[in-house]
């Protein structure tokens, strides 16, 4: 017998994916409850106060930049589908980021001009081949079906300069990668597009006036939202769900489940057989947050918006063999951003790849201990790019791996997901559908396009 459902569609989730998908939903009239598990919405693109600041968890700045009037351009598409103003959404793009190796540098803004200057002045041999790449990447499909692909055996097809190569990997793998050493064609495709063509920018605010628009917006079209909640299980009958049990027992019938936890996570909760192996991606991070004297910003070098550091022109991107890898990482100043203004603190964000399993291993009374020595080592590191700042550091707050895995629900705090990707967010269960970063979308706009493209293609018929 089939019962009527309390829901046409359950949402596990309230990160940008499973917002977008809500509001997508309910626009067009469908019965739409999410669940997230924490307080606040957002997963790892979030925010929390701290001594009276507000800090953003994720968030260093938004890719795929457009003006409002380019219609074609991923974030102004995502707002029609939303039903949101894009001219009411007010931008604040980058001043310029740098990509610094120890032989070389170069910059890079919301003009590709500059960046193809910098090329043609460190690279003058490879800079016609790197013009040559910028038009393949223009007309590039990375959604077209096609089996894997070599980013690393492509670019030095096409460059045959080995450090210009792993100079325009850095960026684009740590901001959306989750294979280790190489990255699919199609990823590097869509990275390449949203970081060098497009850009960063970010809200005229913060990430929590943004996530109040995504959630205001959803409730006017009369989804429902439910914070502090676990999902315990994706309850099955037979080879389609029916709904979710809670952890504390409440079941909830649903026409459709869309799920945002990651492949692992989703096959955990449906009983769905999978190998977490294979579909457990390796590549997670430490960030750390330190609050600064505005004054401190004359004496370090803080002009960029964000800085992709290596130590080692022979860089690769993988697990490091300890807690952290200092020599390589993210220096982002998340106040360097045209119109905004300065305040009495300013912050800077580091990122460094991390191994979710010796953080794992870690005994409680060392954790904290162990945060404390990374956050020096990663500083001592940053302090010779940027110049000494440990000193000024008004406040100073870190989260591991762990944080990312507890927070995400993304196994083994794998920000990027699984290594494999379901693009049509499709699973065995045929009314259980992915979204997110295991679709294969990465960033913000993409993550928030992604849970979009699962409500259109599969329950918009």
């Amino acid at each position: 017998m089939i019962h009527l459902a309390d829901y046409q569609l359950i949402i596990i989730g309230g990160g940008l994916s499973g917002l977008a998908a809500g509001i997508r939903a309910a626009r067009f009239g469908l019965q739409t409850l999410i669940l997230e598990q924490h307080s606040l919405p957002g997963g790892l693109n979030s925010y929390y106060f701290r001594h009276g600041h507000l800090l953003e968890t994720g968030l260093h700045a938004m890719t795929n930049f457009a003006q409002a009037t380019d219609k074609r351009a991923p974030l102004n598409r995502l707002f029609r589908q939303l039903k949101l103003s894009r001219k009411r959404f007010v931008t604040r793009e980058q001043f310029s980021s740098e990509i610094i190796f120890p032989e070389s540098r170069l910059c890079f803004a919301n003009d590709l001009s500059l960046l193809e200057a910098e090329v043609a002045r460190e690279f003058p041999a490879s800079s016609q081949a790197f013009l040559r790449l910028v038009r393949r990447m223009k007309t590039f499909d990375p959604f077209a079906p096609a089996p894997w692909r070599s980013t690393r055996t492509f670019l030095h097809e096409q460059l045959d300069d080995p450090l210009l190569e792993n100079m325009l990997l850095l960026p684009l793998m740590v901001y959306g990668n989750s294979e280790e050493y190489d990255m699919n064609l199609a990823q590097f495709a869509i990275m390449f597009r949203a970081l060098f063509l497009e850009g960063f920018f970010r809200p005229e605010k913060t990430i929590r006036e943004f996530l109040d628009l995504l959630v205001g917006q959803y409730r006017n079209f009369g989804g429902a939202l439910r914070f502090n909640v676990e999902v315990e299980e994706i309850v099955r009958d037979k080879d389609r769900v029916s709904g979710v049990r809670l952890s504390g027992g409440e079941l909830l019938r649903a026409e459709a489940v869309l799920s945002t936890v990651g492949l692992p996570g989703t096959a955990k909760l449906s009983g769905w057989a999978l190998d977490p192996e294979q579909y457990t991606g390796r590549m997670s991070f430490m960030e750390t947050i330190s609050l600064l004297p505005e004054s401190c910003r004359l004496r370090i070098r803080s002009n960029r918006t964000i800085l992709f550091y290596s130590m080692n022109d022979d860089w690769q991107y993988k697990r490091p063999s300890s807690l952290i890898e200092p020599s390589w990482g993210v220096i982002c100043f998340p106040e360097n951003f045209h119109g905004i203004a300065p305040k009495e603190t300013f912050q800077l964000r580091i990122t460094n790849a991390a191994d979710y399993d010796r953080w794992r291993q870690l005994d409680t009374a060392d954790y904290g201990a162990a945060k404390e020595r990374c956050c020096h080592a990663s500083a001592e590191m940053v302090g010779k790019i940027v110049g000494n700042y440990e000193q000024d550091i008004v406040y100073q707050d870190s989260f591991t791996p762990l944080t990312i895995e507890r927070y995400t629900g993304k196994g083994a705090g794998a920000v990027y997901g699984s290594p494999v990707k379901i693009k049509d967010g499709c699973t065995p269960l045929e009314n259980l559908y992915i979204a997110g970063t295991d679709q294969g979308y990465l960033g913000i706009v993409g993550s928030m396009l992604s849970g979009v493209t699962i409500i259109n293609q599969h329950l918009l018929r």
